[in-house]
């Protein structure tokens, strides 16, 4: 399953693209990933939770 590819920036509202490799299993809930901001420039290391997975 995938998680989104970009997520919205919280400081300034721009395009979070996600940086972090998926691992050969696929992302799990748990997982720790980095998103980056292409506005700001702001790095988001966030917590994968079950909620996360496109169906």
């Amino acid at each position: 399953m995938a998680i989104a590819k970009t997520i919205i920036c919280v400081d300034c509202g721009g395009d979070s693209h996600l940086i972090s490799y998926e691992p050969d299993e696929g992302f799990a809930p748990g997982d720790i990933v980095a998103y980056r901001c292409r506005d700001c420039l702001d790095r988001w290391d966030l917590e994968v939770v079950a909620e996360d997975f496109d169906d």
